[in-house]
């Protein structure tokens, strides 16, 4: 007998039971789902990994206000200024140059302060592009109080380059994870709902197309398209969308002559009704304990690509880069220590999570609190 089978015939036969209402985040939800969220919280490692996860995740989203070399507020002359938001010309404070102000320069420092005015700086005074030009040794320079995590080989703050990649990797994987899956989850619906000629022309392209020499193909477009964020999506995109597509279609080849939905189909409810009202549902139980694995893959794959110089452009903030530097800075171990663990970590804690939530939704799974 299925899950939901069990809890419905315990429902039916229990009649002095009260009704209970359940709710997520405010909104109702089925007994069943209830009962997984509760699997989810009494699995302890899992609950902690997510918790951990997000408060690194929405702790990186600010970045600019967390690592910048911008002021986040200037009082000067009974003005406010936001650099942080906007771009002032050094000629704002009292300066010589219509270029933009150097915020971290003593000259421009001095031009506000010594009219009164002050400036309220980010917890870390560097960006992820930012060269410290006041290092007393030659860069890569170790971790001191300057720069916590030291500086890479171009005299760049660490701390700074991991949080804006840190960012830009979760963001990254998680774009390429919704669009792919969007995308598999429609394909793989087609081919598993209609079958036929469909599913046999559909199952011979995604076997050819995933047997196609990836890494090739990303080093062919590197050298013909700039790689920058959305070209690599695409790249990646072209080859990630087919990871669920064998899921959904085994979901839907087994309901498709449910009983339901020869009724529905008998009272004249339209296929594509069916397949994403009626059918969906009992797909998405397999997909969504896929999604945290795929997540981890498409972060992996950004990671990989930038470490071998075919990924984000040069410059840009990124967890591969940062391991590529340790590899060839043998003599600077911070650099390898720091993005090998910050890689292991969010790879880990996706882990945890995907972990947890494939048990959830397992009837068999049972956790003590």
């Amino acid at each position: 007998m299925s899950e939901a089978n069990q809890i419905a015939s315990t429902a039916a036969n229990d009649h002095t039971a009260p009704v209970t209402r359940h709710t997520l985040l405010g909104f109702r939800i089925s007994p069943l789902n209830a009962r997984r969220v509760a699997n989810f919280k009494r699995n302890r490692r899992g609950r902690w990994s997510l918790w951990i996860f997000l408060v690194l995740f929405l702790g990186t989203l600010p970045a600019e206000f967390i690592a910048n070399d911008r002021p986040l507020l200037i009082w000067y002359q009974g003005s406010v200024y936001t650099p942080v938001f906007n771009t002032y010309p050094e000629t704002v404070f009292g300066g010589d140059f219509e270029t933009e102000a150097e915020y971290r320069e003593p000259d421009v420092q001095g031009l506000i302060t010594d009219k009164g005015g002050w400036m309220v700086w980010p917890l870390i005074e560097y960006s992820y592009n930012t060269v410290n030009l006041n290092l007393k040794v030659p860069a890569p320079a170790p971790p001191s109080a300057d720069n916590v995590l030291g500086t890479d080989d171009q005299g760049r703050d660490v701390l700074a380059r991991v949080i804006y990649g840190f960012r830009i990797s979760v963001l990254f994987g998680l774009i390429l994870t919704v669009l792919g899956s969007i995308i598999g989850i429609v394909a793989g619906a087609l081919q598993g709902y209609f079958g036929g000629l469909l599913d046999l022309l559909l199952q011979r392209f995604i076997e050819i197309w995933g047997g196609l020499p990836q890494l090739y193909i990303l080093i062919i477009l590197s050298s013909v398209i700039v790689p920058g964020f959305w070209t690599l999506l695409f790249i990646l995109l072209l080859f990630g969308w087919t990871a669920l597509v064998g899921v959904v279609r085994a979901e839907f080849l087994r309901a498709r002559n449910f009983d339901f939905v020869r009724a529905a189909r008998a009272l004249g409810v339209g296929d594509f009704t069916i397949m994403f009202r009626h059918v969906m549902p009992n797909a998405m139980v397999a997909t969504l304990t896929f999604l945290p694995f795929i997540l981890t893959g498409s972060i992996t794959s950004l990671t990989a690509l930038d470490f071998l110089g075919l990924g984000l452009p040069p410059g840009s903030p990124s967890l591969g880069e940062l391991l590529q530097q340790g590899k060839t800075n043998l003599q600077a171990p911070w650099l390898g220590l720091t993005s090998t663990i910050s890689i292991s970590l969010v790879l880990m804690l996706l882990v945890f999570v995907g972990e947890a939530v494939r048990d959830a939704f397992d009837p068999r799974k049972t956790f003590n609190d």
